[in-house]
């Protein structure tokens, strides 16, 4: 499924989502295939990354993004970007699984909540991107595996410049009975 395909429902990016970055676990929070002078965690802290901050990928083109929040949480939507002129570096093909406890690479062949398909405008641009939002709705750990980029084999590496997350907290809901029924 294309991103501009699912960027067509109004439910994308509703105006009381908020940005989930704050609701990270930075203790669990890693990458792995990350390049060591560009880790994930340079772009994905509470606040805004540095302007030469980027995550790019070492051996090859594959990430294997895992991010672990402090609650549960409600994914509506993410936000891939890379800038120009890097565009041929960005994610192009991108696996979601959720909480999962551990994920690697052995493990990213099936099961996935949703499969995207990135285009050279949607990653320059920084669109947000809807999930499917009944399979995203209480997430406590998000895994991102970045299968390929957009220079469809010639590019090495994959570079990504800015990545969130965007949805609500999941309200603690009390299940014990009302008190008035044990009078």
């Amino acid at each position: 499924m294309s991103a501009s395909t699912i960027m067509s429902s109004n439910d994308a990016h509703k105006a009381s989502d908020i940005s989930l970055r704050n609701h990270l676990d930075p203790s669990q929070v890693n990458c792995l295939n990350e390049a060591a002078e560009h880790p994930l965690k340079s772009i994905l802290s509470k606040d805004e990354p540095a302007a030469d901050a980027y995550l790019e990928s070492d051996a090859d083109a594959q990430l294997l993004i895992n991010v672990y929040f402090n609650q549960t949480t409600r994914v509506r939507s993410m936000v891939i970007h890379t800038k120009e002129p890097n565009l041929s570096h960005a994610p192009k093909s991108i696996k979601l699984f959720i909480n999962k406890h551990a994920i690697g690479f052995e493990d990213v062949e099936a099961g996935e909540e949703q499969t995207l398909e990135l285009s050279e405008d949607d990653v320059s641009q920084g669109k947000p991107i809807a999930l499917h939002f009944v399979k995203f709705k209480s997430v406590n750990s998000l895994h991102l595996f970045v299968e390929s980029n957009q220079g469809e084999g010639e590019e090495e590496a994959t570079r990504i410049d800015r990545i969130d997350f965007f949805g609500g907290l999941n309200e603690c809901v009390s299940i014990s009975p009302p008190h008035s029924l044990f009078l």
